[in-house]
Order: structure tokens, then C-alpha cells, then sequence
């Protein structure tokens, strides 16, 4: 089952996208257990809890459950829920714990993990699930997110809403630290990789039995330069995803003509509240960014490192490093070793000492960034050199004549140069 509608001309307006997505849940027939799977807040311009909603409005009652697909994020808060989903109940919202309350579907060999990384990494991975997912009641499982360029999966969404999204510890930390040292360059952006491998083949051999629908968006920019869903995509097979991630790669790749010594960005702080999830400014930018050159992250927001007590402070001991340096701590250190997701993280939020990264925030101090591998600055400081307020998103020149590249929200894209 495949369903699309695309419009490049002008981003759905609200009626536009409840009228096609009402015409997609109409040849769904009856449903009688349905359980809602979208992202979380730092995924608001998804758009999928304006979708969540609808489809609660019209399947009413058979609504028996919202599990935001959280993988390692922190909880959702009542706020946070409101702001994204409106008025759909807050009763109906479950928690995903991606330690506990776990169905085993099957495992993964350790064969196939080696071929994948090149042998590289070499484990076999329990593919485990929220139970919620597994319970005989539920005939249907609404997933519903955004098609995006991605450091892990390459293309974000698809079958990885399920196996990280509500996943559980082995599959997110091996598919993580196969992307990692795989290489996040070689993968970024790539509908096709190893590491979607490894989705396809955990849902071939152990998801058939979980009756998934899809729900996929585009969001980028319009003919006339607005900001929204450009396409919406809809299925129970991977054909939804190619023909998403085909749209994405048209709309949310930035090539440039060269790579850039100054890239500035910002990052909302109603989003981005931890290096975890603020990252994205470092991954989706690293390929335009010159030897020697310089990334600034302005995100007022960002007071924490992991989004959990034990990867904060293993972010802390360990700080951004390379690929080749956390790879060998991994085979010394059993901390490393069991958690990795955080050495994953670690290798991603490197730039291999190619060019220099900056945070500017007031909720961490100088110390505390430049124990991990970045450089400091205050928000105040740097908006008197980058008002972020008044640029414009693209090139831009500072006072003294310094030209640089501003992007309002890094995950929104993907930055290149020279690329196919």
C-alpha cells in the first residue's frame, strides 16, 4: 500500500494537509486498537502531532494509546505535550522506556553486524520493542514523523521509528555505533546504507507481525521561500520512505559551491536541550565546513550533555574525540564498551580536528564545554557579533566584513558540497 501527496509550489497550508491525510485514514476501513507512534518535541516542524491529533479525532475511541517514540530522549513533559499535540488527552500518553517494558522480537547475528561495518564491529544485537507494540489487541500502528537527511540511518524514519524510536538498549547502541564507525560522512544523507540495512532486515525477519502504517513528511521550502510540508507520504512498506527520502534529498540538501570557513547557527531552546539533540548543528554542517574552520552553535537552551545521568557523565569523562580514539577506548573500557550509543555519540560529535566548534550557551560553563572538546562562548557575547534576530538564513557579512553562512535550524537539512 503506497499513498503520496506533493505540492513544490506552495507547503501545505493546515486545511490542505487535514484534507489529504483524511482522504489517506478514509481507505483504512475499520480499526478497532489503534496506538499512535510520533516524535517528540525536538521534531515539532514534523508536523506529526498536528497529524497525531487528527487521527484521534477521527478514529475516536479505537485510539487506545500515543507513545512518543523517544529512543534515548528524556520524557516528555505535560508542557511539552501540549504545546506539540494540542487537546489530545494527556491520558492517552505512554512512556517509552528504552530499558525496560521490552518484547523481544529476535536477534540479529553477529555475521551480519561485521559485514555491515566492514569488520569494524562485530556483536550480534537482541531487536527488542515497547511491549505496547506486541500486545494481541492492537491491529494497527499509526508511525508518524519526518523524512529528514540523518547521522545514523542516513534518511530519519521508516522502520528506525520503531527499532530506536521505541526500541531497546542493543539495537539503538549497536545501529548507533555501526553508523559511527561506518563513518557519519558516508552515511549522512544516503536513503540506502548499512545501517538502514540492519532496519531492513530486523523488520523482515522479526517485524511482519507488527502491523505498522507509516506516516511520513517532507518539510522544506516553498517556490515562494515558506517553510513547510512539502510532501506527505503514506504506507505499510518501504516504498513510502524511498519516494519520502527522494522528495528530502531534493529539498532539505543544501549544495554549496565551496566549503565554508564560518558557519553560525542557531538552535531553538524550546528544542535543543542538551549537546545530545543539539549535535545536529555539528552533524548536518560538517561536510561544508573548511579545514581549519570554524562552527559557531548560539543555543541558549542547551544545559546538559546526555540526556540521561549515565551518558552525561560518560559525554564528561570521555568528551568528543574521533572515531579512532573512542573505537580503541571501547575495546579498553567495559563502561564504553556497554553503553555504545554515548561512544557513538562521541565519535559524531567530533570534527576529527579538522575544524574548531563552539558552543554558546549560559547553562554550561567555559570549563565544563572545553572538558569535552569544545570551545566557549556566552550568548550575549556573540549576539553582538551574530544577531541572530536580524540575519538572514544563508550568507551573511558582520560588521567588520566577515562573511558567513547562517542556518536558523540545522535539523531541517543537510549541508554539502560537490555532492550528487
Amino acid at each position: 500500500m503506497h499513498w503520496e501527496s506533493v505540492n513544490l509550489e506552495r507547503c501545505f497550508q493546515e486545511e490542505d494537509l487535514e484534507r489529504e491525510f483524511l482522504s489517506f485514514l478514509e481507505t483504512l476501513g475499520r480499526i478497532r486498537n489503534l496506538l499512535l507512534v510520533p516524535p517528540d518535541l525536538s521534531r515539532l516542524k514534523s508536523r506529526a502531532g498536528f497529524l497525531s491529533r487528527l487521527a484521534w479525532k477521527y478514529f475516536g475511541p479505537a485510539v487506545k494509546g500515543v507513545i512518543p517514540a523517544l529512543g534515548t530522549h528524556r520524557t516528555m513533559t505535560s508542557a511539552e505535550i501540549r504545546e506539540m499535540f494540542g487537546d489530545l488527552p494527556g491520558e492517552l500518553f505512554l512512556e517509552h522506556n528504552w530499558k525496560r517494558d521490552l518484547s523481544l522480537l529476535g536477534t540479529l547475528p553477529a555475521e551480519l553486524i561485521a559485514t555491515l561495518s566492514e569488520g569494524r564491529f562485530s556483536r550480534s544485537l537482541p531487536v527488542k520493542v515497547n511491549r505496547e507494540l506486541t500486545r494481541n489487541k492492537v491491529d494497527c500502528i499509526l508511525s508518524l514523523g519526518q523524512v529528514v537527511p540523518h547521522e545514523v540511518a542516513g534518511m530519519a524514519n521508516y522502520n528506525k521509528n520503531i527499532f530506536v524510536g521505541l526500541g531497546g538498549p542493543e539495537i539503538i547502541h549497536g545501529s548507533h555505533y555501526l553508523g559511527a564507525v561506518y563513518g557519519i560522512e558516508r552515511i549522512l544523507g544516503k536513503a540506502e546504507n548499512p545501517v538502514r540495512s540492519l532496519f531492513n532486515f530486523a523488520g523482515e525477519k522479526f517485524g511482519s507481525r507488527l502491523p505498522v502504517i507509516y506516516v511520513h513528511t517532507v518539510v522544506g521550502e516553498d517556490r515562494e521561500g515558506n517553510t513547510g510540508v512539502l510532501g506527505l507520504f503514506c504506507g505499510d512498506d518501504i516504498t513510502c520512505y524511498r519516494k519520502a527520502a527522494e522528495l528530502s534529498r531534493k529539498v532539505n540538501i543544501f549544495n554549496l559551491k565551496e566549503k565554508q570557513n564560518k558557519i553560525v547557527t542557531y538552535l531553538d531552546p524550546r528544542r535543543y536541550k542538551t549537546t545530545w539533540i543539539a549535535n545536529k548543528a555539528i552533524y548536518r554542517t560538517r561536510k561544508a565546513i573548511k579545514e581549519g574552520g570554524e562552527l559557531t552553535v548560539i543555543a541558549p537552551g542547551v544545559g546538559g550533555f546526555g540526556e540521561d545521568l549515565e551518558i552525561d557523565r560518560l559525554i564528561r569523562k570521555y568528551g568528543y574525540s574521533g572515531r579512532e580514539r573512542i573505537m580503541a577506548l571501547v575495546e579498553k573500557e567495559e563502561e564504553l564498551s556497554e553503553n555504545l550509543c554515548a561512544a557513538a555519540h562521541l565519535i559524531h560529535g567530533s570534527s576529527e580536528g579538522r575544524f574548531s566548534i563552539t558552543y554558546c550557551t549560559e547553562k554550561l560553563t567555559r570549563q565544563e564545554l572545553i572538558s569535552v572538546g569544545f570551545n566557549y562562548s556566552s550568548v550575549k557575547e556573540m549576539e553582538k557579533v551574530y544577531p541572530v534576530r536580524e540575519l538572514k538564513q544563508g550568507f551573511n557579512r558582520t560588521k567588520e566584513e566577515e562573511e558567513f553562512l547562517f542556518i536558523e535550524d540545522p535539523g531541517l537539512g543537510l549541508w554539502v558540497v560537490g555532492e550528487e
